[in-house]
């Protein structure tokens, strides 16, 4: 019997230490996945943002070009921005968990499988309309859909012949004539 309580005392030392092991490992991927930011850029680099492991904004720089645009067009660039951001932090806790804990861990996939449903994927390019060297043409009015319309003629407004005068009717102008 002795050696039966040898060897039950050995299992319960051995799986202590794998337990102690383990759990510093999951401490120094914990700290490392603490530590991960992810900065990026807009293509045209007026907008530079950094999120934290939690996916926060942790910083947002804007160039003094980024004003120059469009207040709609700026958010939706830093938008763009903080998602792509965003969508590279489940492959750097991959990196993390990898050279700590290993991915075989089944509560490694879980965390890991939570992040890639939290953080979003990387946001497509938007197209840019293309570009043509030299003099742009400016059209104004409705769109060319390959018909030909017709062209009014271009006239003078029509000016209040004497008989349409009225004193209290201001609509056509000021009221010193």
């Amino acid at each position: 019997m002795p050696e039966d309580i040898s060897a039950a005392e050995r299992m319960v030392r051995e799986w202590q230490e794998r337990a102690t092991e383990k759990a510093e490992k999951f401490g120094r991927m914990q700290a490392q996945i603490e530590q991960i930011s992810v900065t990026e850029s807009s293509r045209d680099g007026a907008v530079r943002v950094t999120v934290g492991s939690s996916g926060m904004l942790d910083d947002l720089v804007l160039a003094e070009n980024a004003g120059n645009r469009p207040m709609a067009k700026l958010a939706g660039e830093i938008m763009r921005t903080v998602r792509l951001a965003q969508s590279k932090l489940p492959e750097r806790m991959q990196e993390a968990a990898a050279s700590t804990v290993g991915e075989g861990d089944e509560a490694v996939r879980h965390m890991l499988g939570q992040a890639k449903r939290f953080f979003p994927e990387p946001p497509e390019e938007p197209e840019e309309p293309p570009r043509r060297p030299g003099v742009q043409e400016m059209r104004i009015g409705p769109e060319d859909d390959g018909a030909r319309q017709p062209r009014r003629p271009n006239r003078a407004p029509r000016r209040p012949g004497p008989d349409d005068f009225d004193d209290e009717d201001f609509s056509r102008g000021s009221f010193l004539r």
